[in-house]
């Protein structure tokens, strides 16, 4: 097990500090980088994007280790492994760059780290270049942990049969439409993966002829059921300083960004918030609130399955801002407090084990809080 050691201030740890602060200070958004998207949606913005970031500086897959130690970099020289990271807390174990901690052979956690493939290269095609060394894509992670993950799609767990040091679980699917063994990251980073995700989706769009697909995929483009969990995911853990600095990097490195960093609501405007799949002709439609617009309130009729179930209920700006507005639960009504929210349009999630479902309002200023102007 790897614990934490005193890491001298020395003349490479110096350059380490000083490339990071460059790298980072001259790779922000070029000016006009996104100006071809503009107001586009859909296929149209998913294909923009697709033009702005293709064509990328491809680096060696065995390059990827050193340039680890700038993009993926904790303080002390430790690598950050959102495989056995705990936020705000004690991780079981760390790594260092300077410390040959690179596997190797390992037996179990904290024996070594390695290079995850977060989209796993199987899908598409192995050792298939840019796709293998996209480092969009891939993390220093513990490599016992990378071999319990295998190529099974992320998806949030019903029953874990494993539950790392961190936890992250691997066990059956609890996410409506797929039923076979998932890897759950913990929460603090599923926004990350699934970012990640959508970049391949985009980076990829139109360029996955052959790619052998997955049950997350066809070809580069996640299936319904994985595309309404990571849109879930990347709602619930928005971007991080963490993303945005190795965004930053990156760009200094292979000359192409992250857009769903950059701009998380593209994901928004390009996908919406599918449906799930389910035999129940409930789960088939769109949530109607009511009334819509609305100022003080906004009523939404639960449709068999969701009523009386345990959900997450999600409130995003066409902006791409999450807001939590208080509800309250009837027997097959769900009752939001908007009051607060600024006005604009809203669109609203319900995820559960019955289902995903969507919805939209509009919200207005409260006619009893308005002020007549005086003449």
């Amino acid at each position: 097990m790897k614990n934490k050691r005193p890491v001298h201030f020395t003349a490479n740890l110096l350059a380490t500090f000083l490339t990071l602060f460059f790298l980072t200070t001259l790779a922000q958004i070029p000016p006009g980088y996104y100006d071809s998207a503009n107001g586009k949606t859909g296929t149209e913005l998913q294909a923009a994007l697709h033009e702005i970031i293709k064509g990328h500086s491809s680096v060696a897959y065995s390059a990827l280790y050193a340039h680890f130690k700038t993009t993926d970099v904790k303080p002390e020289n430790v690598v950050w492994d959102m495989y056995s990271d705990v936020p705000g807390g004690t991780p079981p174990y760390v790594y260092h760059y300077t410390s040959g901690d690179e596997c190797g052979n390992y037996s179990g956690e904290g024996d070594c780290y390695n290079r995850e493939h977060s989209w796993p290269n199987s899908w598409f095609g192995g050792e298939v270049y840019p796709m293998y060394s996209d480092m969009f894509h891939l993390y220093p992670t513990d490599g016992y942990v990378n071999n319990r993950r295998g190529n099974n799609p992320y998806g949030d767990v019903a029953n874990a049969t494993w539950t790392s040091q961190n936890g992250s679980k691997l066990g059956s699917s609890a996410v409506a439409g797929y039923s076979g063994t998932v890897f759950e990251p913990i929460d603090e980073y599923k926004g990350d993966f699934a970012r990640s995700y959508f970049y391949m989706s985009t980076r990829y769009y139109t360029e996955d002829a052959g790619w052998p697909g997955s049950p997350q995929a066809t070809g580069s483009q996640l299936k319904p059921w994985a595309l309404a969990l990571m849109l879930s995911w990347s709602s619930q853990d928005p971007v991080s300083t963490k993303e945005t600095d190795r965004n930053n990097l990156i760009y200094g490195i292979q000359h192409n960004r992250n857009p769903y960093i950059d701009h998380p609501e593209y994901a928004n405007l390009i996908w919406g918030y599918p449906v799930g799949l389910r035999n129940a002709p409930e789960t088939a439609g769109s949530l109607l609130p009511y009334p819509n617009p609305a100022s003080d309130i906004c009523t939404i009729k639960l449709p068999e399955g969701f009523a009386g179930a345990s959900f997450r209920l999600s409130c995003i700006s066409a902006s791409g801002v999450e807001f939590t507005p208080g509800f309250t639960v009837g027997e097959n009504t769900l009752v939001l407090q908007v009051a607060s929210l600024p006005s604009g349009i809203y669109l609203i999630t319900i995820t559960s084990r019955a289902g995903f479902l969507k919805g939209k309002f509009a919200k207005i200023n409260s006619p009893t809080s308005a002020r007549s102007t005086p003449r």
